[in-house]
């Protein structure tokens, strides 16, 4: 059965509203990693390690503690994969194949995360006073690591945005007809 299409081959609501949802939260988050590679981490590089892990551990409580960036964090691959789902259903496999692209490069970007930036910054709070003591040896590893990371959650992030926004294009065309 299909989805609510109009008997013109228009688009549903529940089509539309996901497939914008997901592209609004998906530009959301390439925006954040964004941020982080060309503006927090290479500002937090030119100051000393302490202030380096201070504000790293300072940012990962903030994060870790609202519930907005967790709810963005998850609902932009949830919004995809269900666009995708709904899309073929709808039967514009054109828009389905670029909000399915979408949701794997945006799940790649959620991987990466819980795989290698989470543990790090968890790696760096259980550090506690020994990074004081030790002279930061943590911070060389976590600096080279969590940033290149960062990097390809920017990259696949951005490239997932981008088959949201073509999505979006065929999806207009589609509903046009």
């Amino acid at each position: 059965m299909r989805t609510n299409i109009a008997a013109d081959g228009g688009g549903s609501r529940l089509a539309t509203a996901l497939l914008m949802l997901a592209t609004v939260l998906v530009g959301l988050m390439a925006g954040l990693f964004f941020a982080f590679d060309v503006s927090v981490m290479p500002g937090l590089a030119r100051g000393d390690d302490r202030t380096y892990v201070t504000a790293m551990r300072n940012i990962n409580a903030v994060i870790d503690g609202n519930a907005l960036f967790g709810t963005v964090f998850v609902v932009a691959l949830l919004a995809a994969a269900a666009s995708a789902a709904v899309e073929l259903r709808g039967g514009r496999g054109g828009v389905a194949v670029w909000a399915g692209a979408a949701a794997v490069l945006y799940l790649v970007v959620l991987v990466i995360t819980f795989t290698v930036n989470i543990p790090l910054n968890n790696e760096l709070a259980a550090a506690g006073d020994a990074v004081r003591t030790a002279g930061f040896p943590i911070v060389d590893r976590f600096k080279g690591t969590w940033v290149a990371t960062n990097i390809v959650r920017t990259v696949c992030s951005t490239a997932a945005l981008v088959a949201l926004v073509r999505a979006l294009v065929q999806y207009g065309r589609a509903t046009r007809r």
